[in-house]
């Protein structure tokens, strides 16, 4: 068996999720683009905003906030599980992806900067982002052309990319931080590694302690939805004992349907209704935000990633992995532009001003669409269906 059959077969059953997830995704993406330009555009925008819940809260606060905490989680846990044994387990093994998502950041944001006015500088972060279940439903179109080896590289490149978009929601969208807020978060993390520790269950180690981190970053003025993240990562891949599988293990395989085919296309649903009809992109600084996030998915992505990828190699900073092609890096570096969910997310954090936030939002669809298409485009061209796993 090679290294790179060892690291997909933990892996199959994730990939396979991604992939329906990805067209359930574009599903609840297209009902909301129908819905949003529909004749019942009003009722559908006043359901999710109208406060119905507890506190004056709305359906939309519940699912940004609150839902998104647990994709965060998985997002966490695919954290844990690969550096633990995955692709980003060992320096050799981590320094092609970790570079290339590098490269895939960089350069979407020199291209987004270079495009907009000083209006919009704070969404810079916006065509950073890599939507990996966009990215992977995606590549799996291609069939037989694609190399579990290619599939490994893609995987391993979008989990770098969502390291580096936890790093930056956290850095540079916090309002001023207040310490009391960060000290209830570190008591819910230290709450969850004593309870690994002392054997609880691996649901009574993390919900409650994952409530209490929410509200501490809530209280600080950090997204609270990533405390998932924090408790993701600090779930242990050993298990407590023979027969049990590990906490990370069994918490990921439990939630990732539910994000998969539930919250995600939810957070869809809410978030990626633009109305066509009162777009305004007629002014210089609404084209070129739209612009500056479409060409920084589009063009930033691939262009970074490949650049990165081929400085790495040459370097001697990295290897190529068996069975991955410089055709192979072209396709997934423009699926790697398909930045919807978290782009999305982040488009929400950097923008409150709705008119503002639509155009982003219609650049993120934009961009990841035309990603996706070339991605497809070039995998037909370039790809040999000889490629195949055997």
């Amino acid at each position: 068996m090679t290294a790179v059959t060892r690291i997909l077969k933990p892996l199959e059953e994730f990939l396979r999720v991604e992939t329906a997830s990805g067209l359930v995704l574009l599903a609840a993406a297209g009902a909301a683009l129908a819905l949003a330009n529909s004749g019942m555009h009003g009722t559908f925008a006043a359901f999710w905003d109208a406060p119905r819940l507890p506190g004056q809260l709305s359906l939309h606060f519940l699912v940004n906030e609150v839902l998104m905490a647990v994709f965060f989680l998985v997002v966490g846990l695919e954290i844990r599980r690969e550096i633990h044994e995955g692709a980003l387990s060992t320096l050799s093994q981590a320094a092609l992806p970790l570079l290339a998502a590098a490269g895939g950041i960089l350069a979407p944001a020199l291209i987004y900067l270079a495009l907009t006015g000083e209006a919009a500088l704070n969404g810079w972060a916006i065509p950073t982002a890599t939507d990996i279940a966009f990215a992977v439903g995606v590549l799996a179109l291609l069939g037989r052309r694609v190399s579990p080896s290619l599939r490994v590289l893609l995987l391993a490149i979008a989990i770098a990319d969502d390291i580096a978009a936890v790093l930056i929601i956290a850095l540079f969208y916090a309002g001023g931080i207040a310490p009391l807020g960060l000290v209830i978060a570190a008591a819910g993390a230290g709450l969850a590694v004593l309870g690994h520790r002392i054997g609880l269950n691996a649901w009574l180690a993390s919900l409650l302690p994952g409530a209490i981190v929410w509200y501490g970053l809530l209280q600080a003025g950090i997204h609270p939805a990533l405390a998932g993240v924090v408790i993701g990562v600090l779930a242990p891949m050993k298990a407590p004992r023979a027969g049990v599988e590990a906490p990370a293990i069994r918490l990921e395989s439990a939630l990732h349907p539910w994000v998969a085919f539930g919250i995600m296309p939810l957070f869809a649903l809410v978030n990626a209704g633009v109305r066509l009809e009162g777009l305004d992109l007629a002014g210089t600084e609404a084209r070129g935000l739209a612009t500056g996030i479409a060409l920084g998915l589009a063009i930033g992505k691939p262009v970074g990633i490949v650049a990165a990828a081929v400085v790495a190699v040459r370097a001697r900073l990295a290897v190529m992995p068996e069975g991955v092609t410089p055709a192979g890096i072209a396709v997934i570096s423009c699926l790697g532009g398909i930045g919807f969910t978290m782009s999305i997310f982040i488009a929400a954090l950097a923008f409150t001003e709705p008119a503002t936030l639509a155009i982003a939002t219609f650049g993120v669809l934009a961009g990841s669409a035309i990603a996706a298409i070339a991605g497809l485009l070039l995998g037909a061209f370039l790809l040999r269906p000889a490629a195949a796993s055997r």
